[in-house]
């Protein structure tokens, strides 16, 4: 059994860390709270502190970067974090995973595969962008072991209430209420179901096999916010689902009292055509598929 560092504790590094313990691994989670699973070492640090993040991977076989700042502070306090990573992956010689996402592709046409160019002009998503660029030039030079594990939008238990569904989503549908949507519903959209996020993340952490380029992580067929809706009330035994979504407009208006709700209109285009991820190489190169939709959906709403 090998010594995982798991930095971050929220709805991937949770997974992630429960998932390593019972596997019977040595698992220390970075927070700054020093919050983290029981059996876990916790440790509270500022993961922007180079000597701590430094001295918690000593020894470490991996190093995970769950980390997720809030999207309107990505310019500011991503960098610093992701130079912290960078000289702990080296310093402690452990395969540096990160936990990545689709927005430096921009707007694609087609389903998405992990050979497309970060080409997003948003300064945010160029942040997440160059930090891959970085960490791939330092493995590429000897230096560290790295990869890049990237998913759709997630869904499942211990999912936060910034999911598109979930608390906001199922609580209506379990009453039988009209679910408001911020997003068209009908549009196809890739689901990302969180545990199979860290199956892949620990997959890739121990085959070399992995290292040096991104994945994307198994993921079940496209479907709509009605098309889950209606699976949803199938699990639940709720009727038939109604849904609306949002005039763009007054959610542009309550994006000026909301710094969350104002970072929307920079992923408007992700449901405003359809969302296809294509996880096809991670899933033919290492025997893997994605949990049915489900089966997913059952453990989602009896969680």
């Amino acid at each position: 059994m090998g010594k995982h560092v798991v930095v971050g504790s929220g709805q991937v590094g949770a997974h992630l860390a429960g998932k390593l313990l019972a596997q019977g691994h040595e698992v220390v989670v970075v927070t700054r709270s020093g919050s983290g699973p029981a059996g876990a070492v916790k440790v509270a640090a500022d993961v922007a502190d180079q000597d701590r993040l430094i001295e918690a991977t000593r020894g470490a076989d991996v190093l995970y970067n769950c980390v997720n700042p809030k999207y309107h502070r990505w310019l500011t306090d991503w960098p610093p974090m992701a130079a912290s990573f960078l000289a702990a992956a080296e310093a402690s010689g452990a395969v540096y995973v990160m936990l990545g996402n689709l927005y430096p592709y921009g707007p694609v046409t087609g389903p998405m595969t992990e050979d497309l160019p970060l080409s997003s002009p948003n300064p945010k998503f160029r942040v997440r962008a160059q930090m891959w660029a970085d960490a791939l030039a330092a493995h590429e030079a000897g230096r560290i072991r790295a990869t890049e594990i990237r998913g759709s939008d997630y869904y499942g238990p211990g999912a936060t209430d910034q999911s598109y569904l979930g608390d906001r989503f199922t609580v209506p549908l379990r009453a039988g209420k009209t679910i408001m949507s911020v997003w068209p519903v009908d549009l196809p959209h890739s689901w990302t179901y969180l545990p199979d996020v860290a199956d892949t993340m620990i997959t890739a952490g121990a085959d070399e096999r992995a290292w040096g380029r991104p994945w994307h992580v198994p993921t079940a067929e496209p479907l709509t916010f009605r098309q889950m809706a209606r699976r949803m009330a199938a699990v639940v035994g709720a009727p038939e689902p109604r849904l609306r979504a949002m005039p763009w407009p007054v959610l542009r208006a309550a994006g000026l009292f909301s710094p969350m709700l104002g970072e929307m209109k920079h992923v408007r285009y992700q449901f405003t055509a359809p969302y296809v991820l294509d996880s096809s190489a991670f899933q033919r190169t290492f025997g893997a598929a994605p949990t049915p939709v489900d089966a997913a959906l059952k453990a989602t709403l009896d969680g």
